[in-house]
């Protein structure tokens, strides 16, 4: 038996370990801050995850009342650059912004060293690749229980990769690795972003994205129960301004529409959101008084996300 047919397990473990996380290789098609539908008033799960991930979340759910508050007061300081003790509109929706942008650079730099073996500061297709699937590439995926998905796991890697890969000298700058992994943040992988949302979504491999598709996609009734109100929306949204030409199917135009609406801004909408379920007084402006009147919702918003988390003593806004 081969050395490399005897350690066949471990390298189970190392495609795992060295893959891009599944829910990273599918674009955040559904909106740019959380892919959970932004539900007012119903367990704001869209705000808890708008920035952070699962695991990053139970941090602040981990400390003390009193740690968290201390953390809020910290975080809402730097939110208010013009120091005149409140937080305005503008000063969130900058706040926001700088957490998206974080989070991208922070995403991208976690897994730069992976994949840039030869330390030259650019990464080849033919890294990546052997770095995420090496071993299996030589045993065409036979030791892969599910040979299919690891197939269209690498023609999608190529196909993404080939399309970021501006210049198409097979290496990616760190620009263009970020568009790898973001593909939703530049306008020239847009492409790319459509037809990944369809290939998810479009179960019957028709190449449209029928109601039941689109509904299936966010929510499976279990045990015949009812489904909750704001399935019965998303159907109204999908016959009503989805389905643009009303044929009962989204096309790539029409999903290009849905999931790249080049005019919304979601880090203003979600700023305008937080303002509204936290300003108690309606005068436009919080005080640390409102956020920590309504300390449960704010702990699990947008604005307790990385930076305020880690409040890193050198980070600049």
């Amino acid at each position: 038996m081969s050395l490399l047919k005897s350690i066949a397990p471990l390298c189970i473990l190392a495609v795992v370990a060295f893959a891009v996380p599944a829910q990273e290789k599918r674009v955040h098609h559904r909106n740019d801050l959380s892919d959970h539908a932004h539900k007012d008033g119903d367990g704001y799960q869209y705000d808890h995850e708008a920035f952070l991930g699962k695991e990053e979340s139970k941090t602040f759910d981990q400390l003390t009342p009193e740690e968290s508050k201390a953390k809020l007061a910290k975080i809402v300081e730097r939110i208010d650059t013009d120091k005149d003790g409140f937080v305005n509109h503008a000063e969130l929706h900058y706040w926001i912004k700088h957490r998206q942008r974080r989070y991208i650079e922070e995403n991208v730099n976690k897994h730069w060293n992976d994949y840039d073996m030869n330390h030259d500061g650019k990464i080849g297709w033919e890294e990546y690749k052997n770095t995420t699937y090496g071993y299996y590439l030589d045993e065409e995926f036979d030791d892969v229980e599910d040979k299919a998905t690891y197939r269209t796991m690498l023609t999608r890697d190529e196909r993404r990769f080939k399309t970021a890969d501006r210049d198409g000298d097979g290496i990616a700058t760190r620009e263009e690795f970020t568009a790898f992994l973001h593909p939703e943040e530049f306008d020239y992988m847009r492409g790319v972003v459509v037809q990944e949302t369809v290939e998810d979504i479009d179960k019957n491999g028709d190449g449209k994205i029928n109601l039941e598709e689109y509904i299936g996609d966010m929510y499976t009734t279990e045990n015949g129960e009812k489904e909750p109100d704001w399935v019965l929306t998303e159907r109204t949204h999908f016959s009503e301004f989805r389905d643009t030409n009303k044929d009962g199917f989204l096309d790539a135009d029409e999903v290009a529409r849905w999931v790249l609406p080049g005019e919304v801004d979601h880090a203003d909408n979600e700023a305008k959101h937080l303002i509204h379920e936290t300003d108690t007084d309606k005068d436009g402006h919080l005080l640390l008084s409102e956020l920590l009147d309504k300390f449960e919702f704010i702990k699990i918003s947008t604005i307790t996300d990385y930076g305020g988390m880690r409040l890193d003593s050198h980070e600049e806004l």
